[in-house]
């Protein structure tokens, strides 16, 4: 691998350093690295330390014959903060930095000294961090940092029993494994069975005490459960009012200096229950070309309406995204703009930000053009009915469209389709599952979202659309904010290479792995028992995509460039993109401002976080509906698959809802069990009975816990029998009688 830099007075910096180490194609130890710098003497004793600091901190670990690797595990030396305790009694905590979508590993706390005071749910630690076989990590405490959250979420219970009758508080955070003690004094206008969020009054060793501040009425209420995910995660709501302010009077865009596209039928296509339509498409097919096509994609030009550092600029920052539950949005921007003059809707004038696009028969993107324009509808259509008319089932709306709008956007879309599949861009097979509410806000059916070919073309002129403008601003040399997606980091591979291995599926070793090779394995697994499970892994096993000013291409799409151009209204990152463009092409006044672009990396990394802090809030929400829409069913059996296996037990998930419950170790049987974390499975030390990830089970619902989200299950039947062919139903019998012959043993002394 080439050197980063030319000048042997440059001293890397450590990203430059673990950019290096990711980047090369052949181990990399100390001495390569001083080499691809140019260090030398007191340079080389400062990499020496560097070095030994960057392992501290845990962003890299030693391989094979003492090379660097990029770590994903935890530093050293970490901030914790206490999460409760396992069903054994020992003190669980989380990283305090931990920023990826997946649960961070569990860290222990050693307790050793006695008389040690207890540690509370959200108090912070600094300690020693030290990595077991399993996966799991000890922490020794250095020393306390603070002490646990002033206010938590929870709901209201009557608690009449003792001396301190009054309410208890159940947090909603599943992490918090103790309740608080209100007293009637301290209710606040507050009821039995009322989502509250209350404020800690007193810590002690046995009790907590704590008072409402503020009560948001029945857990049962309509968006109550949406409200959890919104408190949860810290998710603003209420817009300033000078934000709002701006936004009321908002009104149409002046035609001057803008390109007139309102004769062209362009047509919005989104789900059924879409409100804010940010994106037009349509196509042609080239009059001089047979089988090449030109396409146009018209994009709100939010970018008008919301200025650099005004109200609304700040206001949609902070927020970084719409956040997108079962009963309601939280927008990025006031509902006059995301619904109203921001959304293309059908027959009305609408400014916006065009591109048009020519392919070649192939799909390959010949060459492309921007436009500020002024466009306006021909319809609002949905995925199923576009689809519909595709297969010969036009309506009213679509029987007009069919030959002049909707045949050629298929046509060009065949064609892209064609580009998708020779660059290599890897193909989840992961099904995605929807929550419908009734009309009182209960959930009344979860089922699997159908994709149609009408899913795929929106997607693939939007991919298309995103790369020209990447490209356009690179041509220009104007800042971007680049979608990047770097290559699996060698830390998640291994594990998925094990994994493979022991379903005889081979992930090649010491080559540089590319797109193709996932979509191999995903291939070789589908139609398989496995099938569902290994996409997953290898979903796991990628790189976090992230907003970033420095490009490093998007791995999962095959794209040497990528950033994100066609949703202005719902993320912050694609308004910037805007404003870039503004300014390369010089179409007014109110492009990328210097001030800003000095400010990208901080932007890119605020906007990656509420972008992953949106997700999980709305998977926080998905998980409470579906377990209020299982509550009623505790004692009935599913059929399921296991998509996590850990020493403290199986994560399992329903095939007809989709919903993930847990099933303790604890509850496997009589005997412990091991936890293999190179294969993914826990396995009995006396019986063998095995569970490996992916396993097909049926279980029986025992807890659905709506206010922390969590179902618990029993194991009825599944796992591999061992050499004595033990059950689990054997093992808690063989349990029964062991307990019984000691009884009577001791009974006898």
């Amino acid at each position: 691998m080439s050197a980063k830099t030319s000048s042997p007075t440059h001293f890397p910096d450590k990203e430059e350093i673990l950019e290096f180490i990711r980047e090369s194609s052949s181990p990399v130890g100390k001495r390569e690295i001083g080499r691809a710098f140019q260090l030398s003497g007191n340079a080389g004793i400062k990499l020496k330390a560097v070095l030994k600091e960057m392992m501290a901190e845990g962003q890299i670990t030693r391989g094979a014959n003492r090379h660097f690797i990029v770590s994903d595990g935890l530093p050293a030396v970490a901030v914790l903060e206490i999460t409760g305790t396992d069903s054994d009694g020992e003190v669980l905590a989380r990283p305090l930095s931990w920023k990826e979508d997946e649960p961070p590993p569990p860290v222990y706390v050693a307790m050793e000294r006695r008389g040690r005071a207890a540690l509370w749910p959200g108090e912070r630690i600094l300690a020693r961090v030290r990595q077991t076989t399993d996966g799991s990590y000890t922490a020794h405490i250095i020393r306390r940092i603070g002490a646990a959250p002033d206010r938590i979420l929870g709901v209201l219970e009557k608690e009449t029993r003792g001396a301190r009758a009054g309410y208890r508080l159940n947090p909603t955070d599943r992490r918090h494994k103790h309740a608080y003690v209100i007293r009637q004094r301290d209710m606040n206008g507050a009821h039995d069975g009322d989502l509250v969020l209350a404020e800690v009054l007193h810590s002690g060793h046995r009790v907590r005490d704590a008072r409402v501040v503020e009560a948001f009425g029945p857990l049962r209420a309509p968006k109550a459960i949406s409200r959890i995910a919104i408190q949860s995660h810290d998710i603003p709501t209420e817009f300033p009012t000078e934000a709002l302010a701006l936004a009321e009077r908002a009104g149409p865009a002046k035609e001057k200096n803008r390109t007139d596209l309102r004769a062209i039928p362009l047509v919005t296509i989104d789900g059924a229950d879409a409100r804010d339509f940010d994106d037009a498409i349509w196509a042609e097919a080239d009059p001089e070309k047979p089988g090449y096509w030109h396409l146009l994609v018209a994009i709100a030009d939010v970018a008008h309406y919301v200025r650099e550092d005004d109200a609304l600029d700040r206001t949609a920052f902070e927020r970084g995204n719409s956040v997108y539950f079962p009963d309601q949005v939280v927008p990025m921007l006031p509902e006059p703009l995301s619904n109203g003059w921001c959304s293309l809707k059908p027959e009305e004038d609408r400014s916006c930000l065009a591109v048009h696009m020519w392919i070649d028969g192939d799909g390959q993107l010949l060459r492309h053009e921007f436009q500020r324009g002024l466009m306006r509808s021909a319809a609002r259509l949905t995925y199923e009915q576009v689809q519909r008319a595709e297969d010969g089932f036009s309506d009213a709306t679509t029987e007009p469209l069919l030959e002049n709008v909707l045949r050629p956007l298929y046509g060009a879309y065949r064609a892209l389709k064609k580009a998708r599949a020779a660059r290599g861009t890897i193909e989840f097979d992961m099904p995605e599952r929807k929550l419908t509410l009734d009309e009182a806000g209960n959930p009344a059916t979860i089922e699997t979202v159908l994709r149609f070919d009408s899913h795929r073309l929106i997607e693939e002129f939007m991919i298309l659309a995103n790369v020209a403008a990447a490209e356009t601003l690179e041509k220009h040399r104007t800042p971007c904010m680049y979608r990047v997606h770097d290559a699996p980091q060698p830390g998640k591979l291994e594990p998925l290479r094990e994994f493979l291995s022991s379903l005889d599926i081979r992930l090649a070793k010491g080559q540089v792995l590319r797109p193709q090779h996932f979509n191999r394995i995903l291939q070789q697994a589908a139609g398989t028992p496995h099938a569902a499970i290994v996409n997953l892994a290898v979903l796991r096993s990628q790189s976090k995509a992230e907003y970033l000013p420095k490009n490093h291409g998007h791995f999962g799409l095959a794209l040497s460039r990528y950033c994100h151009f066609t949703s202005p209204i719902r993320r912050y990152a694609d308004l910037i993109v805007h404003r870039a463009l503004i300014r390369a092409l010089r179409f007014g006044t109110d492009g990328l401002g210097t001030k800003v672009e000095s400010r990208l990396a901080e932007i890119g990394e605020h906007i990656s976080l509420t972008e992953r802090r949106a997700s999980t809030a709305e998977r926080d929400a998905l998980d409470r509906y579906a377990t209020r829409f299982l509550e009623e069913r505790v004692g009935a059996e599913f059929s399921g698959q296991l998509n996590g296996v850990t020493r403290f037990g199986l994560f399992v998930t329903l095939d007809d809802t989709g919903a993930d419950g847990f099933i303790p170790a604890r509850t496997l049987g009589w005997e412990r069990f091991t936890h293999d974390e190179v294969h993914h499975c826990l396995t009995g030390e006396q019986s063998g009975l095995t569970f490996r990830l992916g396993d097909r089970i049926r279980v029986k619902l025992v807890e659905a816990n709506v206010v922390t989200g969590n179902l618990l299950f029993a194991l009825i039947e599944g796992g591999t029998p061992g050499k004595t062919g033990n059950t689990p139903g054997g093992n808690r019998r063989r349990k029964r009688r062991s307990q019984k012959k000691t009884t009577q043993t001791r009974r006898k002394r």
